[in-house]
């Protein structure tokens, strides 16, 4: 008679590797599987955490470039992965997952830390993640990596809302009209927090289709944008509810105006409501918001590494997604 044990798997694999739009199907087996996996530790044993759109998966890899790595077996199959996005000095990571069978071998640390040390290389003076605040297995995890806990990002829906104006979209306008758009959102963005670029994720999302931009204009020219993606995060489901994935301000007594702008962007999208990120460092943003109708929905943790820690600017607001 002999002993059972238990299976562990090899603990051969090669990485990182820089992730390509043909790995796309394998990463989102992986993202599902590990994040099934989370929600059943966490009690929801009947979560079934579906894959997502590959739209959204190609922006993230065209987004992220050498920033995007994966691992893999002795078999060749991808076993983790971590995409590290860098707009201009702002450096954050996601998603990243290890596959259930891989996990607790210490994998989950060697894709953080390459991570961190890529960010690092290339010029970040910020370096974060969001992660569920109620999971304290992922906080300690991350903490252990010299991670601190910062505010929580918290998810507010409007409504989709016609205006007695329509909304400008960068989108609706011609290829050159579209770079001097971009070009004046680099601008506002630098003015309003020196050293974050946006011009990647916003070329990116007009090439692909995602989305678009909403423009906010006074006498002294563009005071506002908010970049969002209205396609479906996972792919097949209606696209109810568009994303704000980053947002600019001069000045955050102009909140009610791009709040009502991103209504009506999401009615023109086709969407019932509009999510915003709201870091709530932005306390008083935060209240403007919920005064003008937005509902909670959702909170994450703010989570940077030790010496990398995000700045507030002075005056104006700068919203960055930390999630695709």
């Amino acid at each position: 008679m002999t002993a059972s044990e238990t299976w562990r798997p090899p603990r051969v694999l090669s990485g990182p590797h820089q992730m390509r739009v043909s790995d796309i199907d394998a990463v989102n087996r992986v993202f599902s599987d590990a994040f099934t996996e989370r929600y059943r530790r966490d009690g929801m044993v009947g979560v079934r955490v579906p894959q997502l759109n590959p739209a959204i998966w190609r922006y993230a890899i065209e987004d992220a470039r050498e920033g995007a790595m994966l691992w893999r077996d002795d078999r060749g199959e991808v076993i983790a992965f971590n995409v590290a996005h860098l707009s201009g000095t702002e450096g954050w990571m996601g998603p990243l997952a290890v596959r259930p069978e891989w996990q607790g071998t210490g994998l989950g640390k060697t894709i953080v830390k390459e991570g961190i040390a890529w960010l690092r290389a290339h010029g970040a003076i910020t370096v974060g993640l969001e992660t569920m605040p109620r999971t304290m297995d992922n906080i300690g995890f991350y903490s252990s990596l010299g991670f601190l806990p910062g505010r929580l990002t918290i998810t507010v829906t409007v409504e989709a809302a016609e205006r007695d104006r329509p909304v400008a979209l960068a989108g609706d306008l011609p290829a050159r009209g579209r770079t001097d758009v971009i070009a004046a959102c680099r601008d506002l963005t630098q003015l309003v927090k020196p050293g974050i670029d946006f011009t990647r994720e916003l070329e990116l999302t007009l090439q692909l289709g995602l989305g678009d931009i909403v423009l906010l204009y006074d006498g002294a020219g563009l005071s506002g944008f908010a970049l969002f993606h209205a396609t479906a995060l996972v792919e097949g489901r209606s696209r109810e509810e568009m994303r704000v994935l980053k947002l600019v301000l001069r000045d955050d007594a102009l909140v009610p105006q791009i709040a009502s702008l991103i209504s009506d962007a999401a009615r023109r999208a086709g969407t019932r409501r509009a999510a915003i990120r709201v870091q709530t460092e932005y306390d008083e943003t935060y209240r403007q918001l919920i005064e003008t109708g937005a509902r909670v929905r959702w909170t994450d943790l703010r989570m940077t590494v030790r010496g990398y820690g995000e700045e507030t600017p002075g005056r104006g607001v700068v919203f960055s997604n930390w999630e695709i």
